[in-house]
């Protein structure tokens, strides 16, 4: 068998022993990991800042609405179908965050900001269905 080549130099985002798991990818890179995993939660008509702003992470593109990445925790600010229990959604965006980042352990507050009807999302919001559709007429 051949030997361990540890001498090999390794690729940004990757560690000695193979590419970075989620959990250690920086914080802007795991909110949006988060926000995507987020989206794709039955019940989850898109995610909300808040009232202030507040809940999001810098990215040098901007900010990654809705998911705040902070020591030890997440907070996760979503706008919620009607069409489904809000208990039964918050728990699964709860379970799509620990699963986005490996169930990497810390807190995960679930922020429910507003509510909605069918697929629709107030305006302002990140919402799951890109182009949305709408009334024509």
């Amino acid at each position: 068998m051949p030997a361990d080549d540890r001498s090999r130099r390794t690729a940004p985002g990757e560690s000695p022993t193979g590419p970075a798991a989620p959990a250690k990818l920086g914080t802007a890179a795991r909110a949006r990991a988060i926000a995507a995993a987020v989206r794709e939660v039955p019940g989850v008509a898109g995610l909300s800042s808040g009232a202030f702003g507040t809940t999001a992470t810098p990215d040098a593109g901007g900010r990654v609405e809705g998911v705040a990445v902070r020591d030890g925790e997440v907070e996760v600010g979503v706008v919620v179908l009607l069409d489904r229990p809000i208990p039964e959604t918050a728990a699964d965006v709860r379970e799509a965050v620990h699963t986005a980042v490996c169930g990497g352990g810390g807190r995960v507050h679930v922020s429910v900001e507003d509510v909605a009807e069918a697929q629709t999302a107030p305006e302002g919001t990140a919402t799951a269905a890109e182009g949305g559709g709408g009334d024509a007429g």
